[in-house]
């Protein structure tokens, strides 16, 4: 049985399970995809304290050298479903059932879709979440950029040195992201701007995309589409607990430890008001740092 499972190698779990093995718990984390969760479908990176410009992968890889310097266990497995046994908590995978005194959820978020008609199956097919990941498939070629936010403005100007054209389309009058950005992607010749514009249809030929409708009648044919609309959490395996609020994020207080005595929750799967690196980072060691006292007192 471990002291400390966390579930969730992104900076708020890495960041646990650091200040946890300094301080000797015999700690396990779990990961589904890869370390640095969300990171690495970032480009640049460029208000964390102390690292300057950096893209998400090149950050993921030093959290990721850290941790295995600091001889953490880990396991690629999906958690399917925590349960509690005499306090006990067992920590279900798709392989193996783990059991634990602490949990730290550190899960994060996933990206939010449009939830259009072939949205789903033209994904890979013409629509990404992931400019890093997919951008080079673009070359050359017309593409749609969604949202209003930092996100969407950093990957319309990386898209940009790309592509041959970009339509932003954003729901409102006024952009969310900072205005360094907006001025910078204004100054961008081959991005067009669309403003009070929705999607509301997503056009396929042969099993790819081929268009995009908006709701004020405008058609554009572009080859792909990107969604920068915002996240929702990545919780839906804490169903039977009740730990969550309406929209799906984890409640705590500030311990970081829900309703559930032993069950902490940090980074982007909480509850908050801020969702930045360094809080995500302080907040992992917070947490870690509490079930730590508990511990040791």
């Amino acid at each position: 049985m471990y002291d400390l499972i966390i579930i969730g190698m992104g900076i708020s779990g890495i960041s646990a399970a650091i200040y946890a093995k300094r301080n000797n718990l015999n700690v396990l984390v779990l990961e589904k995809s890869a370390p640095g969760g969300l990171l690495n479908k970032i480009n640049i990176v460029s208000n964390y304290p102390g690292v300057g410009d950096i893209t998400g992968p090149e950050l993921s890889y030093e959290l990721f050298k850290q941790f295995n310097e600091n001889k953490i266990e880990y396991k690629i497995s999906e958690v399917l479903d925590i349960t509690i046994e005499n306090k006990i908590k067992k920590i279900v995978t798709k392989d193996k059932v783990y059991e634990t005194k602490y949990v730290i959820i550190a899960s994060g978020r996933i990206p939010r879709k449009l939830g259009l008609e072939n949205e789903e199956k033209l994904f890979g097919k013409g629509i990404s979440t992931c400019a890093l990941c997919d951008g080079n498939l673009y070359k050359g070629k017309d593409i749609a950029v969604v949202g209003g936010g930092n996100s969407s403005l950093e990957e319309t100007i990386y898209l940009a040195k790309l592509v041959n054209k970009i339509y932003l389309i954003h729901r409102k009058e006024q952009f969310t992201a900072d205005n360094k950005l907006v001025e910078e992607v204004k100054k961008l010749d081959n991005v067009k701007i669309i403003v009070n514009s929705k999607i509301v249809k997503i056009n396929e030929e042969n099993g790819m995309l081929k268009s995009i409708d908006l709701n004020t009648g405008l058609n554009l044919k572009v080859s792909g589409l990107f969604e920068y609309i915002g996240y929702i959490p990545a919780n839906n395996y804490l169903d039977k607990l009740d730990i969550t609020n309406e929209e799906g994020y984890i409640v705590v207080n500030d311990n970081y430890e829900t309703k559930i005595s032993g069950i902490y929750a940090v980074g982007d799967s909480i509850s908050k008001k801020h969702y930045q690196l360094v809080h995500a980072a302080s907040e992992g060691a917070e947490a870690a740092t509490n079930i730590i006292n508990k511990i040791k007192n």
